[in-house]
């Protein structure tokens, strides 16, 4: 286990928390890391073939018994690693609430390819822990039903990019029961609102009882970014820090789900990388937008002498489990 910085992976008691990756490795993208449920730029992929190259190719517990030729000198093709699963802590006295760890964030715990005795080990390994809180994403919610029931400890979610993505997991969702049911846009490539407005966002967001949504933007190299909105013209492409670019949604798709969610009830985590967003926003902007202001999107917005947001916080909620 590691500490993570992902900002939506909280303990209980609400610090940061853990990443645990007894699964690594994906088949669902393109040669050069294309993901293909969006075509972006694949971050798991990239370590996988660079820093993690050597320790990866040093697994043959692969996903299947017979692997293809290339899974051998593939760093990226599914490996289990199951060891990782007694590296789970023991609930300590001084830690009644127990720990928040994302499940395989560098792998997709739901691929076709996994051997059902792979993930139904994840899934006990959940259940003798029942202290620990244990967040899990896929971009194959057909395979979530093959292996209920969750236990109440597994949060469920399911990512989606596009409206094709965005109907693909409220149907996945629909079909089984869990404690938390969520949905992750990130990254959010394009709306998914008017393309449903005849279903209903909302209605369709109550009827399936998502108990959260979470967004974000992507992030990578400026060459990579700005491939990206060649493909997807609505994104703008701004400067986060370092090298580092994004690839942002417009402000206007942002707004139309936090709005569902609100009418739903649905608690909204907007991902940091979102920053560079408002970040280049003026305080005009914001009159225009309407919305921004504290409670909705941004929280203690600060203007420089040009009317720029110079800093601000974005609205990150987590569901309430009370039982916990």
């Amino acid at each position: 286990m590691n500490k993570t910085k992902i900002e939506w992976v909280k303990n209980p008691d609400g610090s940061q928390g853990y990443t645990l990756n007894s699964k690594t490795g994906c088949t669902n993208h393109t040669p050069e890391g294309l993901c293909l449920g969006g075509l972006f730029p694949c971050y798991a992929f990239k370590v996988a073939h660079a820093r993690l190259k050597p320790l990866y190719l040093a697994n043959s517990n692969w996903c299947h018994w017979n692997p293809p030729e290339n899974g051998y000198y593939d760093p990226f093709y599914p490996r289990f690693w199951e060891n990782r699963l007694l590296t789970v802590p023991a609930r300590p006295d001084t830690e009644p609430k127990g720990k928040g760890i994302f499940l395989d964030d560098m792998s997709d715990w739901m691929l076709d390819c996994w051997r059902s005795d792979q993930t139904r080990a994840e899934l006990q390994m959940m259940r003798e822990h029942p202290w620990h809180r244990f967040y899990t994403l896929t971009k194959q919610p057909q395979n979530l039903i093959k292996f209920l029931p969750f236990p109440d400890n597994c949060w469920v979610g399911v990512t989606a990019t596009n409206d094709a993505t965005y109907m693909a997991a409220l149907e996945g969702l629909r079909d089984i029961t869990a404690k938390v049911k969520f949905i992750s846009f990130e990254p959010l490539l394009e709306e998914v609102i008017n393309n449903n407005r005849d279903h209903g966002f909302c209605n369709l967001l109550s009827f399936c009882f998502i108990n959260w949504l979470i967004i974000g933007a992507c992030t990578g190299t400026k060459k990579d970014m700005e491939e990206l909105c060649r493909r997807y013209p609505n994104l703008i492409l701004i400067h986060w820090r370092g090298n580092i670019w994004t690839a942002q949604p417009k402000i206007e798709d942002l707004m139309e789900i936090v709005e569902a969610a609100d009418k739903a009830g649905i608690p909204v985590f907007l991902k940091d990388n979102l920053k560079p967003l408002f970040g280049v926003m003026t305080s005009v902007d914001v009159i225009n937008y309407g919305n921004l202001n504290k409670s909705y999107l941004l929280e203690e917005i600060t203007f420089n002498e040009d009317n720029q947001i110079i800093a601000h916080k974005l609205r990150q909620e987590l569901p309430s489990i009370p039982s916990e």
